[in-house]
């Protein structure tokens, strides 16, 4: 039997000595940094490099000079809303030189409604406007068709045609007659008719917290709701019915920013409402600039505030006195461009600012203005129309020329109004209007015109200078949404239970909007075509590479 005694342990060898510990230690760390720095840097670490920096790459900008505002639990994005009075945007109470696209703000309310089944009408008229024929859920093969919020019967490829089976979608199986099989790249989006769809809208008014009150028809009163259930149906190819959680898919790790004025705010707003019913973001904006974040797929939605798109100052210049607003017509705002080599998607939006008193200034010599021109014997060489279309062209230039962008702008064009019967000060209504206007039915609008005019000169002029690798798309819904006169608030602005609603003694109207849209309603359909202009140019990208 053999023993150890204390002699004989003390003669045993011990390999590892101080400096092979310290070199398998350091090793080690070594290796799990460069691990984890690999880890939180590739797509697959999106999750991981959420957990870590609170928020994408956005989070790690300074807006004010300051650091970012991370801590937004409470953060009130209609608060910031009514804050930017210091950018422009003035209280209703002063109505004499004001456009009707800027009015007060408050918390959104809502009242239930219910989604009808999936069923889509098609009439043979050739009107723009294809009447209702509903029918039941037997009667249309749909009836296992109503999915929860976020939920989808078919993934696909988020690069090529939507995949929708066609014994789902064809008319043999029911009397939609949208095939989502046919999405020509190159189809006309913007010549088709308005179609009476039973599937009811994206969203209730009362499902989505972010919804400004004004645009809360149902919540405010509003009687009638045929409104929410028009979609749009290009003649030549078919617009998919929005799908949040393909959209959100399509921009993972990406950044879409709506930027320009209260409209721009109406259209974002709708696009957080569709996307709320799949996925409730985070809000981690602050006073610069609203920002969601979805974490499912690093995607962030964010709205700057800039009322011309241009830079605007108020120190005097030159015979103009301060106080009164000069948009250097030639400058682009940098209030937002500073952020753009951010955004991979920028919606643009703007034009009915430009009827609001301010002096136009090109190479800092003021050459014209608006409800502002004390010199009669000065020769006013530019008006508000021809200041719109210079901005267009500054604006569009400065993201087709920018050394550090190559995502896609998608300018919106201009959206109409349907102030009938005089201006949005004059006596103009909107009031029952309850379906789209048929052909006959369309009031001209010289104003709308001649500004979709000039604005498309503008996109046109800008394309000529591009010199980066960006890509400029001009999604034109004013002729569209002419016919969309039934989809405003009209007099159904608030919740106020005594607010007037019809035309008094004298046929005079009640106070109106008939620029913004109700929510939900037709500015829908915008998101539906920006998420298809999206995905075309993501598929051409795809296939040049």
């Amino acid at each position: 039997m053999s023993t150890f005694s204390s002699k004989d342990t003390s003669t045993l060898s011990y390999p590892k000595s101080l400096l092979s510990i310290v070199t398998t230690v350091g090793g080690l760390a070594v290796f799990l940094i460069l691990a984890s720095s690999f880890l939180v840097s590739q797509p697959i670490g999106a999750a991981v490099h959420e957990y870590f920096y609170g928020v994408h790459h956005l989070d790690r900008v300074t807006f004010d000079g300051d650091a970012v505002i991370n801590d937004t639990a409470n953060f009130n994005p209609i608060a910031v809303e009514n804050k930017e009075n210091e950018n422009g945007v003035e209280d209703e109470k002063d109505q004499t030189s004001k456009p009707h696209d800027e009015m007060k703000e408050s918390d959104a309310k809502g009242e239930l409604t219910e989604n009808s089944p999936q069923t889509t009408v098609l009439s043979e008229s050739n009107s723009s406007v294809a009447q209702p024929h509903p029918k039941s859920k037997e009667e249309d093969g749909e009836s296992n068709n109503s999915s929860l919020p976020g939920e989808t019967k078919n993934e696909g490829s988020l690069l090529s045609s939507d995949t929708r089976s066609e014994d789902v979608r064809s008319s043999s199986t029911g009397s939609n007659g949208i095939n989502q099989t046919k999405l020509d790249p190159e189809c006309d989006l913007y010549h088709g008719k308005w179609i009476y769809d039973l599937t009811g809208p994206l969203y209730r008014n009362d499902s989505c917290p972010v919804l400004t009150q004004m645009q809360n028809c149902q919540g405010n009163g509003r009687p009638d709701k045929d409104y929410e259930n028009w979609r749009w149906k290009p003649a030549q190819c078919d617009l998919p019915r929005f799908d949040p959680k393909k959209f959100l898919e399509l921009m993972r790790g990406k950044t879409l920013a709506f930027i320009g004025d209260s409209v721009a705010r109406n259209q974002m707003e709708s696009m957080l409402c569709i996307l709320w019913q799949y996925e409730v973001p985070k809000n981690r904006g602050n006073k610069k600039m609203q920002r969601y974040y979805f974490r499912s797929t690093s995607t962030m939605i964010v709205r700057i505030w800039s009322s011309w798109l241009v830079n605007q100052t108020s120190e005097p210049l030159d015979f103009a006195p301060a106080g009164v607003v000069k948009l250097h017509l030639d400058v682009p705002d940098d209030g937002f461009m500073q952020y753009i080599p951010q955004f991979d998607v920028v919606v643009l939006s703007s034009g009915h600012w430009f009827a609001k008193q301010s002096v136009y200034v090109l190479n800092n010599e003021i050459v014209g203005g608006q409800l502002w021109w004390p010199d009669k014997s000065r020769k006013m060489k530019v008006n508000n129309i021809e200041a719109f279309g210079i901005s267009v062209e500054t604006i569009l230039t400065a993201m087709a020329t920018h050394p550090n962008f190559s995502g896609l702008t998608i300018v919106r064009s201009f959206s109409p109004d349907h102030y009938e019967g005089g201006a949005w000060n004059t006596g103009g209504s909107c009031t029952g209007k309850v379906k789209p206007a048929e052909d006959g039915e369309l009031v001209e609008n010289g104003f709308t015109n001649i500004m979709h005019e000039k604005q498309f000169t503008g996109y046109t002029r800008a394309i000529k200078k591009k010199t980066n690798k960006s890509a400029l798309q001009f999604m034109d819904i004013t002729e569209v949404f002419a016919y969309r006169h039934d989809g405003h608030p009209g007099p159904y602005r608030s919740p106020d239970p005594n607010k007037i609603t019809k035309r008094g003694p004298d046929g005079k109207p009640p106070p109106q909007d008939c620029l913004h849209w109700c929510m939900p309603g037709p500015v829908d359909t915008w998101n539906e075509l920006v998420f298809d202009l999206i995905r075309r140019d993501f598929q051409s990208r795809h296939n040049a590479s």
